[in-house]
């Protein structure tokens, strides 16, 4: 009885296995899929004025900032997400080029947004957009513009930025969305492997906390929420005056 329990128990796992390379896995059973697991939030500002905005899908997530000097901040900032999402760049092209296409697009919303509105001229704000490429080599491609940030948090390694800041000190961004000039967004891509973790915050943070305490706050193995809920914890402590916005994601392929 043992052996033809076994023996069916063998079979079934060869069709499973055969099928699920095909891409007809049996209802109910787990897939590997790879994606971001993340967790976000905007801790508000004591100056009462909204700037930030921020989403969250599977292989996609951007992050905005209205900016304090630049009027309806939330306006710039949902502009600028609204473009991305509507492009669907975790779908299209894969090069480093094409990311730059969907801030480009983001860049005309919010600029259209200023010349059509006499009440807005200096509408203006930042982005930062990463995709995950999965495939044999899997790795994120990421867009920055301004003066927010995004770092990579290695499996057992040190979390390094990638992106630099496009502003002196504590000075407004030097390039940003919405503005006359042409835009000269700063792409890249970096590989990533199971347990790797990706960080992305608004310059609110960075300005409350500075680069040395928020290091080695994503220094360390914890998990994204409580991770998040350690940066909320300071914030609090500090009560930054702008909007101060953290996306945290593990990237995992089960």
């Amino acid at each position: 009885m043992t052996f033809f329990v076994i023996s069916i128990l063998v079979g079934c796992l060869s069709v499973m296995t055969v099928q699920g390379r095909r891409g007809k896995w049996p209802p109910g059973m787990p897939v590997t899929r790879p994606r971001l697991v993340a967790v976000g939030g905007t801790f508000e500002g004591s100056h009462g004025r909204s700037s930030d905005a921020y989403v969250i899908q599977e292989r996609l997530i951007a992050a905005a900032d209205g900016g304090a000097g630049s009027g309806p901040g939330q306006v710039a900032a949902a502009l600028a997400l609204a473009a991305v999402i509507a492009g669907r760049p975790q779908h299209g092209g894969t090069r480093e080029q094409d990311l730059d296409e969907h801030v480009q697009a983001a860049h005309r919303a919010v600029r259209n947004a200023a010349l059509r509105n006499p009440a807005m001229p200096d509408l203006a704000g930042t982005l930062d957009v990463i995709v995950l490429d999965g495939g044999e080599s899997p790795r994120l491609r990421f867009a920055h513009v301004g003066n927010g940030a995004i770092w990579h948090c290695p499996r057992g390694g040190a979390p390094a930025p990638l992106t630099t800041s496009h502003s002196f000190e504590d000075g407004p961004p030097l390039r940003a969305l919405g503005r006359p000039s042409a835009l000269n967004a700063e792409v890249g891509a970096v590989a990533v492997r199971p347990g790797d973790r990706v960080v992305m915050m608004t310059d609110g943070v960075v300005r409350a906390l500075g680069v040395k305490r928020v290091t080695e706050l994503l220094t360390g193995s914890a998990s994204p929420v409580s991770c998040l809920d350690r940066l909320y914890d300071e914030l609090a402590a500090v009560e930054p005056k702008e909007d101060a916005t953290v996306v945290i994601a593990d990237f995992v392929t089960v």
